[in-house]
This record gives structure tokens, C-alpha cells and sequence, in this order.
């Protein structure tokens, strides 16, 4: 890692460097890690003290490995290597991506919005891919720790970081907006999310665009233009950064989508329109309406940093979905629509649009949506009659705040609709066959927030 010696070390994080002796001090590091287990020889790691797990524990076992120094906030009694004592560890980490990140020359597309982050990320990887080196953030490490974690796997090999950048309060993205200083970023939508926090989608809007100072001079915001929030950023707001606007069926937006077809649970084919006049008949392999945006954004920036159209398809039709967003699984008796890593109502709706592809009996297992405030009553009760009313054949609400779900959807009397206090019960009830809750060759669409568990409901289901 370039410049990573445990002096630059010490002094790009504040700390003081002890015991010292008879070590190579010009030798730079191999990699940074919180998890001990992941250490390498030469790695440096930093201990950090969570709810269940004191890194200051293992400090002594990763020296056994060949740590090169720790980063703590206490002294071991007789440390068998090089310290770095700090204030706080999780801001040491901080402040080292950052002091890392200046040592960088490649590339970084950042990804910022409410809904379609991850999916984003992914796909824009696999377009870039088809022509540089990428390194991309993995699975949801976005926020104030799983970023910097990132930024420190970035090496000279790599042209390109796609960094996925995910906050819940103010204050947030301009911290990653520190570190990361994307040349290009992403934005998907604004939409209801983490309202404990943020008040409303101006108090989104306001939170998510802290990281526009932070960019290149001379960067690119990708803009969702039919996203009514979005579409009032302009040159000033983007503090004179280059605005590119894309979406569906619009002229009006400089990177769009024309000609649509839905391809069901197979994903869309479409003509990806460019701001030269060139377009190409393109296709991503994802389920949903809403894929179309971000395979589009996803074209943008690969058309952005010099992809050619072939290149660009190429990339697009390679986009694989993660595990728990979007993904489709063929079980023995069912469809599986795993979307249950997180949720909130523009998702959820989206979601459900998703499950309207498919063909026979569709099936929605619906759980509780977090960290939405005041509204979350009447947000959970827009997403029930939304559900209720778009060709779903049985709808299964599961959770406290799930219950608001249902009884909007029990006023509409063609659907079925069931509702369970907890997946526990659910899943209980689904062992028994004699319920007849579902059936041989229905889709199934799971989705809630993440900490409603729901990856277990998925595991049922596919077992």
C-alpha cells in the first residue's frame, strides 16, 4: 500500500507510535483490517471496540500472524509490536482512508440515493468492467466503516473504485464525502427513507447532496432527471460541476432509454440513447422496471469514462443481482423474489411492480419498514393498499408495524391476505401443509427492512 509506513501512519491519524525497536520503519503496510481474523503478515490492524467484541483482545494474535503495527486506544502491558495510541480507533480509521485515498490517482464513481444503491453499484461495475480494472465496494459495505475498509483494498492495479455511499442522519455524507472525493457520482433517487432522521425527502435531498463539495472540480454528477428532487439541481447547486441527467422515454434527459420491452423476471431489452445522437439496443438480465434507471445510469457512466456502445452492452448484460436484492431463485416448488436485505415504500412499490412480471400465482411476503419516523403508520398503509391493488393473489403482511399493511389491504376483497405478528409464526405456519398458504409454482416475493431477519423466511422457502 503506497506511502503506508507506520510513521505516514501515526501521523496521518494523530496517534503516538511506541515500541518501535528493531523494527524497518520504511516498510509499508499490506493491507488494513478491524477484523483480526483477516489480518495478513504485514497488515496493520485496527482495534476497535464493539458492542460484543474488543478488538484490544486480539492484538497479541495478530502480531503472532505478522501484523505489522496495531492502531489502538490503549497500550497492551507488553505489546509485541509497533502501536499507534489514539483518541478513537473508528476515527483513526476515518482520517487514514482519507490520508490513503490522497495517494490514489484511479478513478472513483460514487453511488449516493435512497433506493437501488446496491443494484446500482453492481451494475455499473459490470459496465466498467468490460474495459478497466474495477474495484467495487462489496456486498453493503457503505457506511462510516464499511467505506474506508474499502478504499483501503484499493491498489495500483486497479483504474476504477465503484464506492457505494450510505447514510441515515446529516452530517454522514459529508464525512464520506471526505474521504471517498468521487470524480463522478451516481445519484438513483430520493425518496422516504431514514425520515426518523431526516425529517422529510428536502432533509434527504439536503443529507445525500453533502457530498457534492467534496467531489472533483472538475466531476460529473449522473442525476436520476425524473426524480422530482433531483431535477432541481442544477449549476449552482452543483456548485459548477457538470450535470448529466438520465431516465426512461426522455428526450429532455442527456443519457435515456427508449423503446422499453419487459422481458418479465428475465430483465428488460432496451435502446440506450447517448448525448452524441449514437444509441444501441441493450439488455439487462435483472427483473423490474426500475432496473431500466439503473442499467441507464449504469450506461452513462461507462459512456462518461469512454466505454465504447459494444463495451457498454457487454457490460450490461453481464449485471448479476446480489443475494437478497432482486435476486431469483428456482426452488423445487417455487419462484423465490428475494428482495429482503432492505425496504422502504418506494421499493417496496417497486418490488411489487416486479412481481407483477411474473406469470401465474404471485405470492408477497411482506415485513415491517424501519426508520420512517412520524409517517411510518401511513407509509406502511400506502405500501398495504399499494400491494392490494396491483394484480398480487395473496398478500402475507408479517410485524408490528406490518399490521398497518394490512388492514389497508383487507379493505380491498379480491385478494387474499393473511398477517402474522412475526416471521416465527409465519414460518410455523407455512410448515403446515394443511394451510394451503401457498402452492407448487407460485412466485414469491420477499421483502422487509434487514433487521426484520427475513433472509430466514428465504432459506424456508428454498429448502
Amino acid at each position: 500500500m503506497r506511502n503506508m509506513t507506520l510513521e505516514a501512519i501515526a501521523e496521518a491519524v494523530g496517534g503516538k507510535l511506541e515500541n518501535t525497536a528493531k523494527v524497518d520503519l520504511s516498510k509499508e503496510a499490506t493491507c488494513v483490517v478491524i477484523d483480526s481474523r483477516l489480518i495478513e503478515e504485514g497488515g496493520i490492524f485496527v482495534a476497535t471496540k464493539g458492542e460484543r467484541v474488543d478488538g484490544h483482545d486480539f492484538i497479541g494474535q495478530v502480531f503472532a500472524k505478522g501484523a505489522l503495527g496495531v492502531i489502538c486506544e490503549k497500550l497492551p502491558q507488553k505489546p509485541a509490536g509497533p502501536c499507534i495510541v489514539v483518541e478513537d480507533s473508528f476515527e483513526a480509521l476515518k482520517k487514514l482512508a482519507k490520508y490513503y485515498r490522497d495517494q490514489l490517482s484511479l478513478k472513483i464513481v460514487g453511488i449516493v440515493g435512497s433506493v437501488g444503491k446496491t443494484s446500482t453499484k453492481e451494475i455499473v461495475a459490470s459496465v466498467l468492467s468490460s474495459h478497466y480494472e474495477v474495484l467495487r465496494t462489496e456486498g453493503n459495505y457503505n457506511n462510516q466503516v464499511g467505506v474506508p475498509l474499502t478504499i483501503f483494498k484499493i491498489r495500483d492495479a486497479h483504474e476504477v473504485a465503484v464506492i457505494e455511499m450510505g447514510i441515515n442522519n446529516f452530517g454522514e455524507m459529508d464525512s464520506l464525502g471526505r474521504i471517498v472525493r468521487p470524480d463522478i457520482v451516481v445519484f438513483t433517487n430520493i425518496g422516504p427513507c431514514h425520515l426518523e432522521f431526516l425529517g422529510d425527502l428536502d432533509g434527504v435531498l439536503r443529507a445525500k447532496t453533502e457530498v457534492i463539495p467534496h467531489m472533483s472540480a472538475t466531476g460529473t454528477l449522473v442525476l436520476n432527471g425524473q426524480d422530482e428532487k433531483l431535477a432541481l439541481i442544477d449549476g449552482d447547486k452543483a456548485l459548477g460541476r457538470l450535470v448529466i441527467k438520465y431516465g426512461k422515454e426522455s428526450k429532455r434527459d442527456d443519457v435515456y432509454a427508449s423503446n422499453i420491452e419487459n422481458l418479465g423476471l428475465d430483465g428488460s431489452r432496451f435502446t440506450a440513447n447517448f448525448p452524441d445522437g449514437s444509441h444501441y439496443e441493450m439488455t439487462v438480465p435483472l427483473p423490474g422496471y426500475h432496473m431500466v434507471d439503473n442499467a441507464i445510469a449504469a450506461a452513462a457512466v461507462g459512456y462518461l469514462l469512454g466505454l465504447n456502445l459494444e463495451e457498454i452492452r457487454r457490460g450490461l448484460s453481464g449485471a448479476q443481482p446480489l443475494s437478497g436484492r432482486g435476486h431469483i431463485i428456482h426452488s423445487q416448488y417455487y419462484t423465490i423474489v428475494d428482495d429482503c436485505y432492505n425496504a422502504n415504500p418506494k421499493s417496496m412499490c417497486a418490488a411489487i411492480d416486479t412481481l407483477g412480471y411474473a406469470l401465474g400465482r404471485k405470492v408477497a411476503i411482506l415485513g415491517d419498514m424501519f426508520e420512517l419516523g412520524e409517517e411510518s403508520d401511513k407509509l406502511h398503509g400506502q405500501v398495504g393498499d399499494y400491494a392490494a391493488s396491483h394484480g398480487v393473489d395473496s398478500l402475507i403482511f408479517v410485524g408490528a408495524s406490518a399490521k398497518h399493511m394490512y388492514e389497508r389491504a383487507r379493505l380491498h376483497e379480491d385478494v387474499e391476505i393473511r398477517y402474522y405478528p412475526n416471521k416465527e409464526l409465519l414460518i410455523g405456519a407455512l410448515s403446515d401443509d394443511t394451510k394451503d398458504i401457498l402452492r407448487k409454482g407460485d412466485t414469491i416475493l420477499v421483502k422487509a427492512s434487514h433487521g426484520m431477519g427475513f433472509s430466514e423466511v428465504v432459506d424456508f422457502l428454498n429448502r
